[in-house]
């Protein structure tokens, strides 16, 4: 079934130092750009990602520090990879809760303004698990009836995913060709940052979704703890979450 798109979708795969957002980093990414009339083209490159790769994380993708000695960096490549999927919605296998949030923090590291938050995000990961309920080797064999050679490699597990979307549209009728309806059933939760360390509550306000102000309203939490933003803002969390609650912080600012 070919995909009904009105804006190219980009199906990607990552491989990563480790699965820490904050400190881990990309050393290989794979895309297959799909444009509206069907017209297919993919990439894959190596980054170096500035730091020693983990022998627990090349134990799983089987790249090393030799392989990415050379290879240029994320900063590096940043503004010709926001080129390529400008404009373009994303699709990936569990990407709303690791590689979605991981690119964007990668992207703010590297200094480039890349609107994430305007594209329509399609995880077939969710579609599988709330049709069946498996992991992205048991879906390539189960919707497609191949064995996925070279898993665990960025390029073989981001071609395996569009695969599998396309035989999840044509086996269940109830799957819109849609990317709306697709990036809206595969959501996971309503996240004002990409890592849900704040959500919006069903009246569309932004919440915190962790610690002792969960559930409270962002903010309320602002204006009952004064040093809650420092804290954030000097802590340990993503980019992406700090330029989110800077951003509610100065709206808040501006009201008043």
């Amino acid at each position: 079934m070919q995909l009904n798109l009105k804006n190219s979708l980009v199906f990607f795969d990552l491989e990563t130092t480790g699965i820490n957002i904050v400190k881990d980093r990309i050393v290989e990414i794979s895309f297959v750009k799909v444009y509206p009339n069907g017209k297919e083209e993919s990439k894959t490159r190596r980054i170096n990602p500035g730091m020693p790769i983990p022998p627990e994380s090349t134990a799983i993708h089987g790249i090393s520090d030799e392989d990415v000695k050379d290879c240029l960096t994320f900063k590096e490549i940043a503004r010709s990879l926001a080129n390529q999927i400008e404009g373009c919605d994303l699709a990936g296998f569990n990407s709303n809760r690791f590689d979605i949030p991981m690119l964007a923090e990668e992207f703010q590291r590297a200094g480039v303004d890349i609107d994430l938050n305007r594209r329509k995000f399609v995880d077939v990961q969710t579609i599988f698990h709330k049709m069946e309920q498996r992991s992205l080797s048991a879906a390539y064999k189960f919707y497609c009836d191949k064995e996925l050679e070279n898993a665990h490699t960025a390029e073989a597990d981001a071609k395996a995913t569009y695969e599998i979307l396309k035989a999840q549209l044509d086996r269940y009728p109830d799957l819109k060709n849609d990317i709306v309806f697709l990036s809206q059933f595969s959501s996971f939760g309503n996240n004002v940052d990409f890592a849900g360390r704040m959500v919006y509550n069903d009246k569309g306000e932004e919440v915190i979704n962790f610690g002792k102000y969960k559930g409270m309203l962002v903010t309320d939490v602002l204006q009952k703890d004064q040093g809650y933003y420092a804290w954030i803002m000097n802590g340990d969390f993503p980019l992406n979450t700090k330029k989110m609650l800077t951003e509610i912080k100065l709206r808040r600012f501006n009201s008043k």
